[in-house]
């Protein structure tokens, strides 16, 4: 059993559907190979995939809160990358993020947590896609089991392959 599950090699053909920038990537998306960056503001992203797609920042862009953790999961991202106008999301961050910059997006956290405490997230959702339920859930991910899955992910980078059960982890 591993700990890491690299979503884009579920991907397939799906690939074509990323042609973010990771110049362009929202500062709130999470750490991970998956990033939203030049989306458009036309909220399709949670249609397809709720459990990883919110809406932030000056223009409402779509960004990925949650890496997905199975096929399945890689599969609605990709939907959602292959419904934004923009082609904005990309699936590139492992060849971009270091543990250098995951632990300094760590240390940031609470500019994302305050950023989204400081919304009116119902009044937002003009699409009644359930966004402020979300904002909690990654406010509430932030606040615990994303400090986990970063040290899985900082072992990913740094030693080219998923921790095994018992294996020691980085810190962050």
């Amino acid at each position: 059993m591993t700990l890491y599950f690299d979503p884009t090699a579920a991907l397939g053909k799906d690939r074509e559907a990323f042609r973010g920038r990771w110049e362009d990537r929202l500062w709130l998306n999470v750490p991970g190979p998956f990033y939203g960056g030049g989306t458009d503001n036309c909220w399709t992203g949670r249609v397809s995939a709720p459990e990883h797609v919110l809406y932030g920042g000056t223009y409402l862009a779509e960004y990925v809160y949650r890496q997905p953790r199975t096929a399945a999961e890689a599969v609605r991202l990709a939907e959602a990358a292959e419904c934004d106008p923009f082609l904005g999301y990309g699936c590139d961050g492992d060849a971009h993020w270091t543990p250098d910059a995951v632990r300094e997006w760590w240390r940031d956290r609470g500019r994302i947590t305050r950023y989204l405490a400081d919304q009116d997230w119902d009044e937002v959702d003009w699409a009644q896609q359930g966004v402020a339920a979300a904002v909690r859930e990654y406010a509430s991910y932030i606040d615990g089991g994303l400090a986990g899955d970063l040290r899985i992910y900082l072992h990913w980078l740094e030693e080219g392959r998923s921790p095994v059960p018992g294996e020691r982890l980085p810190e962050l």
